[in-house]
């Protein structure tokens, strides 16, 4: 018969076990990727400048300004550019993205920054929606106020056939460990030992 301690430990046990069943081969070696450079690479001076100049300016946005800007990214991605999406993507903190993308020759498919809202701050690629606070890229990193790594499923993109899975992380100030915003970085794969 078990006591109350050991049917804890069963479960907890259990629940471990599958947790990391769940997590899937990828997992760790895009964890070894986002750890071993892009966290650091993630908080050079363009893209912390970047990201506190747009957490000051919307910070005191409301819930309906947001999903004003994420309808008009929405539509200019639908026309095929516009005015907000070629802004970002011609900011600093963009070229910087795409600077770290094309570095890793084919390792990354995208890498692209949140500010404290969830908005875009700056893209190596022009991503399908304005907003990402509304999704797990966001809420399971920035949301927690830590450090945590989130790495989603596996995802075959339709035009290439390549194999990709998307990891964020929140961005911390260098200076003042603060949480300011977050990133989001999809890897390739085909490139990674699995």
């Amino acid at each position: 018969m078990m006591n109350g301690k050991s049917v804890l430990g069963a479960v907890a046990a259990l629940a471990f076990a599958t947790t990391a069943f769940a997590a899937g081969p990828h997992e760790a070696p895009v964890l070894d990727v986002v750890n071993g450079k892009l966290k650091a690479v993630l908080t050079d001076p363009v893209l912390v400048s970047a990201i506190k100049a747009q957490n000051a300016k919307t910070v005191s946005y409301s819930q309906a300004d947001i999903d004003a800007l994420d309808q008009k990214w929405r539509a200019e991605v639908d026309a095929g550019g516009g005015e907000l999406i070629d802004e970002t993507l011609q900011s600093a903190a963009s070229k910087y993205l795409q600077k770290v993308r094309d570095d890793e020759q084919g390792l990354l498919t995208e890498v692209f920054v949140m500010d404290a809202r969830g908005l875009n701050v700056g893209q190596s690629d022009p991503t399908s929606d304005y907003w990402q606070g509304d999704e797990a890229k966001w809420q399971k990193t920035f949301g927690t106020g830590g450090e945590a790594v989130f790495v989603d499923e596996i995802e075959q993109d339709e035009s290439t056939q390549m194999l990709q899975s998307q990891a964020s992380f929140t961005i911390l100030d260098p200076e003042t460990g603060e949480a300011i915003g977050a990133a989001t970085v999809g890897v390739n794969l085909d490139m990674l030992d699995l």
